[in-house]
C-alpha cells in the first residue's frame, strides 16, 4: 500500500537518515530506498549498483544511494487532488541582474566561438508544505515526468518533476534524447516554432549523434517531434541503439552535461557559467536516477508440450534522467531553479519571461 510505503519514509525521515523516492513517467509505481546509515557514499564506477544523484560540475563527485532497502508500491491518482493554484511570486526583483547576464552571454556569442549558453538563477521563496506533500503534488500535476524526492541530511533535500532523460539502458539497448527549445502550451496542437528554437535543439541533436559515436552500433535518430510537460512545450529528438560493451561511463562522460543544459561548446560555456552564475547549481541540471537495477523477467516457454513453463531472465536496466524543473527543499522556504539557452538571436526580454513561465512548475506545488 501506497500509504504504508510513506509512513516508512516518515519513520526514516525521523531517523535523520537518507532516502529516495521516485516515480518515473508515465506509471503508477512509487519506488523508495531506504539507506541505512548516514554516510555520504560516491559512486566509484558505473559498474555499481544503486541510486546516483550527480552535480552539475562533472569535476565534482556523485552521490550514490546503496539499495539497503528497496520497497515500491502503487498508488491511486484519485487520492490527490491536483493544484492549479500557482503562487503569485513577484521576481521582478532578478530581473535587470538576470538580463544583464542574458546580454553578456549573448555579446560572447557573437564575439567568440561560442554558439550556445545556457544561464540559469534561482529563486528562493516561502514553503509551508513539507517534501513528502510536496512529492505527493508533483505526482499529481506531472504524470509525464520523472518525478523524485531525494534527502540525505548531510547534503540536503531536493525535489522535482523532469521531462528529460539522459540515457536509458536495458541490458545493451540504449535510448536517448535531445531537448530543447521552449514555448508556452495554449491548447496548441501544432505549435509555431521560430527559428531559434529550432537551431536550439538541432544544435543538442548534432552534439549528442556525436557523443553516440563509437559508443553506440545501429543507431537510429527518429524523426523532431513536440513534447508537452507541464504547461510547457519543447521539441525532442530520440535516439536508439546498441551500446557497446563496458563503454556506460564513457558515454555519460560524453553527454554530460549536454548543449541542453550547458551550452556549446561545452568546455566555453561550461567556463562561462562557472565564472558568471555567481552561485553555485549544485544538483540542478546535473543528472539523477537508478543505475545498474537488476530485474527478474518471468516468461511462458513457447516450446510445445511445455505450455505451462516459466523460465527467469535477468535484465539489467540504467535509468538516469536531466535534473530539471527542481528544487531544494530548506525548511520554510524552498529554492527553486531555473534556466534558459542563448543563442546569437536570443532577446533578453523574451529569455526572462521564458524563465519566469519554467518557474511555475514548481511554484505551482508550493502552492
Amino acid at each position: 500500500m501506497f500509504e504504508d510505503l510513506i509512513r516508512q519514509i516518515e519513520e526514516h525521515q525521523n531517523q535523520n537518515l537518507p532516502f529516495v523516492l521516485y516515480r518515473k513517467p508515465k506509471t503508477l509505481v512509487v519506488n523508495a530506498i531506504l539507506q541505512k546509515d548516514d554516510e555520504v557514499n560516491y559512486l566509484k564506477d558505473f559498474n555499481t549498483t544503486g541510486f546516483i544523484f550527480a552535480p552539475f560540475d562533472s569535476k565534482k563527485e556523485i552521490v550514490l544511494t546503496p539499495l539497503d532497502h528497496f520497497i515500491s508500491a502503487e498508488y491511486q491518482a484519485q487520492a490527490f487532488h491536483k493544484h492549479h493554484d500557482i503562487t503569485d511570486v513577484s521576481q521582478e526583483f532578478q530581473k535587470a541582474e538576470h538580463q544583464s547576464l542574458i546580454e553578456k552571454g549573448v555579446a560572447k556569442i557573437k564575439k567568440d566561438s561560442l554558439e550556445k549558453v545556457v544561464l540559469s538563477r534561482r529563486l528562493q521563496v516561502s514553503c509551508k508544505h513539507q517534501p513528502l506533500a510536496i512529492f505527493k503534488r508533483l505526482l499529481m500535476n506531472y504524470e509525464n515526468a520523472f518525478v523524485y524526492l531525494w534527502h540525505h541530511p548531510k547534503i540536503g533535500t531536493w525535489l522535482g518533476a523532469t521531462p528529460e532523460i539522459l540515457l536509458h539502458l536495458e541490458n545493451n539497448h540504449l535510448t536517448t534524447m535531445s531537448l530543447a527549445g521552449t514555448q508556452k502550451y495554449e491548447g496548441n496542437a501544432k505549435p509555431d516554432w521560430q527559428t531559434k528554437e529550432i537551431n536550439e535543439q538541432e544544435l543538442v541533436t548534432s552534439f549528442i549523434k556525436k557523443a553516440l559515436e563509437g559508443k553506440v552500433e545501429n543507431l537510429k535518430i527518429f524523426e523532431r517531434e513536440t513534447i508537452k510537460a507541464g504547461q510547457l512545450l519543447h521539441l525532442r529528438t530520440k535516439f536508439s541503439g546498441i551500446l557497446q560493451h563496458n563503454q556506460l561511463n564513457a558515454l555519460v562522460d560524453a553527454l554530460h552535461p549536454t548543449p541542453a543544459v550547458c551550452g556549446y561548446p561545452r568546455d566555453v560555456a561550461k567556463e562561462f557559467i562557472l565564472k558568471n552564475e555567481r552561485y553555485n547549481r549544485e544538483f540542478y541540471t546535473g543528472y539523477l536516477g537508478e543505475l545498474n537495477f537488476k530485474n527478474e523477467i518471468k516468461r511462458t516457454s513457447r516450446r510445445k508440450n511445455t505450455e505451462n513453463s516459466v523460465y527467469k531472465a535477468l535484465k539489467t536496466s540504467t535509468n538516469l534522467f536531466v535534473n530539471l524543473r527542481c528544487m531544494q527543499w530548506q525548511g520554510h522556504s524552498a529554492l527553486v531553479y531555473v534556466g534558459g539557452g542563448l543563442t546569437k538571436g536570443s532577446d533578453s526580454e523574451k529569455e526572462w519571461q521564458e524563465t519566469v513561465a519554467k518557474t511555475k512548475t514548481m511554484l505551482q506545488v508550493l502552492g
